[in-house]
């Protein structure tokens, strides 16, 4: 039995947009009843919103965060709290089983990242503060969940044993690309507000609907991919690279469309 990891951005997290993300996904997992099915979610946008709300400032280094001790207090606040609660909500009413984790279940273990230079960002390493870098999983809690046919919807915080904090900020690409790499997931699928790459962003009619590695480093590389979406491909290299069969970006509404015919939306990476 397979495994597929589904990424949720927060820009597809908002009233409205949740609940048709929520029963695209609970439709998908009743559909493929052979698979194993894991969800990791961010939550950029609202973390951002409440952070100007409280007067917390924020900054970002070519598309990532960077997290101090009061940032870090906004993400827990946010995706462990009210993103996951009513992702979770929305996924029951649509007919799933949802079980919210996040960083004080230890289903996702993780390290500090050391200051290390960035792709779009200055020449010398960045320190992004309390942001950290997958170390591993509790597969064996995860089991038990699909053991009893529930849905494991994980937030992007990771639970660190040593060091100056035990919760770290996680890129929510870099956690689902992980765990697909530890799963040996044959796809997994990333939902953002974008829908996939367009070689002109303002038309969504130049859709790529298909990329190797190679077109999507060459992409960066040229600066034709910028922000966001350069982590979103770079955190896809290493688990393709591992044996992961594909990495689809695709719109809210249209995961079962992607498992269903691969390529028909969004943007399809293969190795």
């Amino acid at each position: 039995m397979g495994c597929i990891v589904v990424k949720l951005g927060g820009d597809v997290l908002a009233d409205g947009v949740r609940t048709v993300v929520a029963e695209d996904i609970a439709r998908a997992v009743a559909e493929h009843p052979q698979h194993r099915f894991g969800l990791v979610h961010g939550g950029g946008p609202q973390v951002t919103a409440l952070a100007r709300r409280l007067g917390v400032d924020t900054q970002t280094v070519a598309g990532r965060r960077v997290t101090d001790a009061g940032t870090l207090e906004v993400l827990t606040m946010v995706v462990a709290g009210q993103l996951n609660v009513q992702l979770c909500a929305a996924l029951l009413r649509a007919g799933a089983r949802p079980v919210g984790l996040h960083a004080g279940s230890g289903a996702v273990r993780a390290g500090k990242r050391p200051p290390r230079v960035i792709s779009g960002g200055p020449p010398g390493p960045v320190d992004l503060g309390l942001v950290g870098d997958v170390v591993g999983f509790d597969l064996a809690l995860l089991e038990t969940l699909w053991g009893d046919g529930r849905l494991p919807v994980l937030s992007c915080l990771g639970y660190a044993s040593a060091g100056e904090a035990p919760v770290l900020n996680l890129n929510a690409d870099l956690v689902a690309s992980r765990l697909a790499e530890a799963l040996a997931a044959p796809t997994f699928v990333a939902v953002s507000g974008v829908g996939g790459l367009r070689k002109d962003a303002s038309d969504p009619a130049s859709r790529l609907s298909h990329l190797t590695v190679a077109e999507a480093q060459a992409a960066i590389a040229s600066g034709s991919v910028t922000g966001g979406m350069i982590p979103k491909l770079e955190e896809a290299f290493v688990p393709l690279g591992a044996g992961v069969g594909a990495f689809h970006i695709v719109g809210p509404g249209e995961v079962r469309a992607a498992l269903g015919s691969p390529g028909s939306v969004g943007t399809l990476l293969s190795p």
